[in-house]
């Protein structure tokens, strides 16, 4: 592979993995929520269900579950649907103020939770699957080996989601500090809701053009 294509690639897949969305949006109120540990097994799950995404992407399964509007629609719905179910927990918790013994009973039980609820979220982003299936065309040489040039982009993509999807569960847990004293969680907890209802009703509205 060029060193040329493989840089105009790196900035395609920046822009993507810098801009923040559901799953940027997870990792941080995690990282509020419960810390950085459980920030990162959120990243890692939003990771592999993306990185899945990109594989059947690349070997073109992406192209056929693009093209068919009802497994479009099926994702699409399970996404924002799921997202508006987080939102609505958050909004009606009851939940006054995070302590370290809730953040410690939740480290024998949520690590598990964290990353099949951000599998989730990443799984059912139906605007993944168009992206990757419109950008690999734009870089893959058919005249060269594919996988040489398969591992190369999830590499790339892989150091550089990660790296964004911890940055963002890092500054969430800088932030857990503020939100101990009593009384703040239960709005934080009402506003991350509201973005959550937002994000699913936003993603409700995706289409495939």
């Amino acid at each position: 592979m060029a060193l040329e294509i493989w840089i105009y690639y790196v900035l395609a897949v920046l822009v993507l993995t810098a801009s923040p969305g559901p799953s940027s949006l997870l990792c941080m109120t995690k990282g509020v929520t419960h810390g950085w540990k459980h920030g990162f097994f959120t990243a890692l799950g939003s990771l592999t269900a993306i990185t899945i995404i990109l594989s059947l992407s690349f070997t073109g399964l992406g192209v056929v579950i693009a093209s068919s509007e009802l497994v479009f629609t099926i994702i699409k719905w399970i996404g924002a649907t799921y997202l508006v179910y987080m939102g609505i927990k958050d909004f009606l918790s009851k939940q006054e103020s995070y302590t370290s013994s809730a953040e410690n009973t939740e480290i024998k039980t949520g690590f598990k939770a964290h990353f099949v609820s951000s599998f989730i979220v990443g799984a059912s982003n139906p605007k993944a699957i168009l992206f990757f299936t419109a950008l690999f065309p734009q870089f893959i040489d058919p005249s060269a080996a594919l996988v040489p040039q398969y591992l190369i982009f999830a590499s790339t993509f892989i150091v550089l989601e990660l790296s964004w999807l911890l940055f963002y569960a890092y500054l969430g847990s800088t932030s857990s500090r503020w939100l101990m004293v009593k009384g703040r969680a239960k709005w934080f907890n009402k506003l991350s809701g509201t973005v959550f209802v937002g994000a699913g009703a936003l993603l409700s509205t995706a289409s495939r053009n």
